[in-house]
């Protein structure tokens, strides 16, 4: 039986451990995390909140100026099949996913203020899902669900506004 948790994730670790898990992830697939993925997950991994592509190849072409957009599309493809990643399809952005060795539904909380975005985990809400499309025939396959408000600290500050 498959334990049940809720968490999230908050996107701050050690970058180079991240990026070690990731490439023995893509190797036990038998796939690789070529430089230039490992160097457009290392932006993720270091973006407080999500990237858009452009953003993406905009800092990569500071340091490789003849880096082209396909380059970055094609490493985003990859990274979001492996599931080292997520595509906001809301803000056709994407962030990083440190949960990548438990195949799962990620819920994504998106700031509408400072653009943070965490992501909560829980296996009780994705058998749920499944279960109630169930009932209709429908088989559910990748879902990202992208709930959008207030994170904490923007509360904090709103509130402070009104006070």
């Amino acid at each position: 039986m498959a334990h049940t948790h809720t968490h999230a994730h908050d996107y701050a670790g050690d970058l180079e451990h991240d990026l070690a898990a990731a490439a023995q992830w893509c190797a036990a697939r038998g796939e690789k995390l070529t430089e230039q993925r490992r160097e457009v997950l290392a932006l993720l991994l270091q973006a407080p909140g999500s990237m858009k592509a452009y953003d993406l190849l905009a800092e990569i072409q500071k340091q490789k100026p003849t880096a082209a957009p396909p380059t970055v599309y094609r490493a985003l493809d990859f990274l979001v099949a492996a599931g080292l990643a997520h595509k906001l399809d809301s803000k056709n952005a994407f962030v990083a996913c440190r949960d990548f060795e438990h195949p799962h539904h990620g819920v994504m909380l998106i700031c509408d203020s400072c653009h943070s975005v965490k992501e909560l985990s829980d296996e009780r809400l994705e058998a749920r899902l499944a279960e109630d499309a169930a009932q209709f025939g429908f088989s559910v396959a990748a879902q990202d669900i992208e709930v959008k408000g207030l994170c904490q600290d923007c509360r904090s500050t709103d509130q402070q506004g009104k006070a």
